[in-house]
């Protein structure tokens, strides 16, 4: 099994990065693979809500968002990290995702996710919120922590220093692996996956 994680920061290696290693050497120990995605600092498009998307996911192919779909099709679990800049996710990582998920959003049905989100000091609950968003809409498991998923820390390296913080990580990463388990588990006895409804879509403008 493999958790994929998308460090939603243009610092390659900075502390939202630190965070989602936390998880990810935690996942290890637990016999689950894992890979960090850097979104990068190259420029990114928001979605226009075109409707263009293809099966290899957003129309415009001129960044890493299709690249970041097809892994996240191949993936069993996905952890989606943002640094906090003015009280909310990075506006990189909302474009992006937001992008992810009107392309491919029914890719993600049934993998759990859980998001991390990391401040110098505010911001971090409501962005983490903002986060959840994506998996509720999209049939996704969320997987949680001993506290909220966050961690403090202003310049890169000062996230190591919030005990709490990267004992929510490993924390976060023990849940995630045995909700993975479990899932594996069930589709070996047999266990289906629910039958979706669809069809109904109210538009509240009569």
């Amino acid at each position: 099994m493999k958790v994929l994680m998308l460090n939603g920061s243009a610092k390659p290696q900075g502390n939202t990065y630190r965070a989602l290693y936390e998880v990810g050497e935690q996942l290890k120990k637990e016999g689950i693979d894992y890979e960090i995605f850097q979104i990068g600092a190259a420029p990114l498009r928001d979605c226009i809500g075109c409707g263009q998307c293809t099966e290899k996911g957003c129309v415009f192919d001129d960044d890493k968002v299709n690249e970041f779909v097809a892994k996240a099709k191949e993936a069993d679990g996905l952890v989606f990290g943002t640094p906090v800049y003015y009280a909310h996710p990075s506006g990189r990582v909302q474009s992006f995702l937001d992008r992810v998920f009107y392309s491919s959003g029914r890719a993600f049905a049934f993998k759990p996710g859980a998001s991390v989100a990391v401040a110098r000091r505010g911001g971090t609950s409501a962005s983490f919120d903002v986060m959840n968003k994506y998996f509720g809409i999209s049939q996704m498991p969320v997987a949680g922590s001993t506290y909220w998923n966050l961690v403090h820390g202003r310049v890169p390296g000062e996230a190591e220093l919030d005990a709490e913080g990267m004992q929510t990580m490993r924390n976060l990463a023990k849940n995630l692996a045995w909700m993975l388990k479990c899932f594996e588990a069930g589709k070996a006895a047999g266990v289906a996956l629910p039958d979706t409804e669809r069809g109904n879509q109210t538009n509240f403008i009569r």
